[in-house]
């Protein structure tokens, strides 16, 4: 819209950013929330943001939608490997992360390609548009899952005070194994 790259890199900040802002009270949700259920109103809540994009002019708007999207995007990632480690038979795991690493790896190079080939052929906004087609799609197949959550788990309301305490928890456990959470750190992406 503006030919800025300042824009541009706006936009990549926002990403991080977003991740940073979710990072500190996201784990409750998925650790009490039903991971599938989740799943679908994550992928649904960012194919109607990215879906109205093209609509918008204003950047600031559009920086807050993408904030947004990458909030929603930011929680669907451990929410997916959350349920997909209870989907996966424990024998299995090793096997399954390492496809699931080299699946991830070839989107990394095959989306941007797509969108590049949608950009030849249409205009941003059919990649626009295809992207939210993609996440409704997602949304559609989650459904079909099986629902992994065991009924015990839900204790019926997310709110601060269950965010507190989980970060009491995550602080004991800190507390008694320090070497483990150095390690963590140490590692961490």
């Amino acid at each position: 819209m503006t030919g800025s790259p300042l824009a541009v890199s706006i936009l990549y900040i926002l990403m991080p950013l977003a991740a940073m802002f979710t990072n500190f009270w996201a784990g409750s949700f998925i650790d009490h929330l039903n991971q599938k259920h989740l799943m679908i109103g994550l992928d649904l809540f960012r194919t109607g943001l990215i879906f109205v994009l093209p609509f918008l002019d204003s950047l600031l708007v559009i920086y807050i939608i993408v904030f947004g999207i990458n909030v929603a995007s930011a929680m669907f990632e451990p929410t997916s490997v959350v349920y997909m480690t209870k989907l996966v038979p424990k024998g299995n795991l090793q096997r399954f992360n390492a496809l699931r690493n080299f699946i991830n790896s070839c989107v990394f190079i095959l989306g941007p390609s797509i969108a590049g080939a949608l950009f030849m052929v249409g205009s941003p906004a059919l990649a626009i548009f295809t992207n939210a087609g993609a996440l409704c799609i997602s949304a559609i197949i989650i459904l079909f899952l099986p629902n992994l959550h065991e009924q015990s788990q839900i204790n019926g309301k997310i709110n601060m005070q269950s965010v507190i305490q989980d970060w009491k928890k995550i602080l004991k456990y800190g507390a008694d194994h320090k070497y483990i959470i150095l390690i963590y750190i140490c590692l961490v992406e």
